[in-house]
């Protein structure tokens, strides 16, 4: 019989776990010794002690909602309980059991948070109800109506509270975006005998826009444009058959000189076409260096093409992306054989790989010792015994070695 201090292994090869209601069979171990069968169970505890400690990290540490943990101890101690392992169980229900106390700390800390959030919906949609009764009493008619569509946005995004509290609220609210909206309307009426004041103002727009019509000085004169087309907006409507005219040649104006610039930037494209047949041509080469064979001699190539493809210069503006992203694809595949090169030559993993093919050859010899003097003893129970076992390793050791030359080669 093979034994520890939470286990042991009987002679027919069940294994036992010793707890405070006593021994309880969780298995057996055919394919191997009563010292492996003891550590393959063992190993089993040590897999649901790491849950445990995962479980203990991610509710200490606030990871889950207090519901969450509740139920994720609850199915975590039933695996403890029916555990088919060897090791201390009862340490084990004792850690879950310490986590009730924390669960309940953390869930009276979420009411506690759940309330605090409360008060502030409600704060911020009083906040919100005084600001629209502001504009709704102000005269902001230009931007009055976004601000209130700004605030019945942020309204929506904030959580209902009481309901009483809430449908009062909002029935001040609401009424603040009504008695604007009515005065707008007002206010807009009386925009009619100011007809004549828009006129000039647009006439003067006009003819600024017009005398920029011939400027090459590209940037800020498409800036400027941009304010008068801000300032048209804002004077309002002129009489229709006025406007009309006004914006023909307001925007005649526009036309002119964005027509221009488009002309010019064409010509750009048209000298930057050259580049891009240099750059075709760069990425023919670049893309035959894939698949990699080689990475030393891929890296190499391609910093060389990434310096010519510098040099090439500047390309049509409708080019760039697609040329820009082949070559990026490139240099995206050379990194990932850099990955997988590291990955595959990791130095921890390659050891453990050599560390399991040492372990294997030895084990294989030791049984093939005992298999020799099996033999000589004429035990033909043994004998069929240790050469099942035999193969059983020998068929391992492949794999190991399989799994070493893949880190190694």
């Amino acid at each position: 019989m093979t034994s520890s201090e939470w286990g042991r292994v009987a002679d027919d090869g069940t294994v036992y776990v010793r707890t405070t209601d006593g021994e309880r069979a969780v298995g057996s171990y055919p394919a191997g010794t009563p010292e492996e069968a003891l550590h393959f169970f063992t190993e089993r505890f040590a897999a649901l002690q790491f849950e445990v400690t995962l479980l203990e990290q991610r509710v200490n540490g606030s990871k889950l909602s207090p519901e969450e943990a509740a139920e994720s101890v609850k199915s975590v101690r039933a695996q403890v309980a029916e555990a088919n392992a060897v090791g201390d169980l009862a340490s084990l229900a004792g850690r879950l059991d310490a986590l009730g106390p924390v669960i309940a700390v953390q869930r009276e800390a979420r009411k506690a948070e759940k309330a605090q959030r409360s008060a502030e919906a409600k704060q911020a949609k009083e906040k919100l109800v005084a600001d629209a009764e502001a504009i709704a009493s102000g005269s902001d008619w230009r931007h009055g109506a976004q601000r209130l569509r700004d605030l019945l946005d942020a309204w929506k995004a904030i959580p209902r509270i009481e309901r009483a509290a809430d449908d009062a609220l909002w029935k001040r609210f609401s009424g603040a975006r009504t008695t604007y909206t009515r005065r707008r309307k007002t206010h807009f009426a009386e925009q009619d005998e100011k007809r004549a004041g828009a006129q000039v103002v647009k006439e003067r727009l006009v003819k600024e826009a017009e005398a920029l019509a011939s400027s090459t000085d590209w940037g800020p004169t498409a800036g400027r444009y941009r304010d008068l087309m801000r300032d048209w907006k804002a004077a309002g409507p002129a009489p229709k058959d006025v406007d009309d005219a006004l914006w023909k040649r307001f925007r005649g104006a526009q036309d002119a000189f964005f027509g221009a610039r488009d002309a010019e930037n064409a010509a750009l494209d048209a000298e930057f076409a050259a580049n891009a047949e240099v750059k075709d041509a760069l990425l023919v080469e670049a893309e035959a260096l894939l698949p990699i064979t080689d990475l030393d001699a891929t890296k190499r190539a391609f910093r060389d093409l990434a310096d010519r493809w510098e040099a090439a210069g500047k390309v049509p503006r409708d080019r760039m992306r697609d040329l820009e992203g082949r070559m990026r694809a490139v240099e995206q595949a050379i990194r990932a054989a850099e990955d997988d090169a590291w990955k595959r030559s990791d130095p921890e993993k390659s050891a453990r790989a050599d560390d399991m093919v040492s372990k294997l050859e030895a084990a294989i010899a030791k049984v093939e010792a005992d298999l020799v003097k099996a033999r000589a003893a004429g035990d033909a129970k043994k004998t069929a015994e240790l050469e099942e076992n035999l193969a059983s390793r020998h068929s391992f050791l492949e794999m190991a070695k399989l799994a070493s030359q893949d880190f190694n080669g």
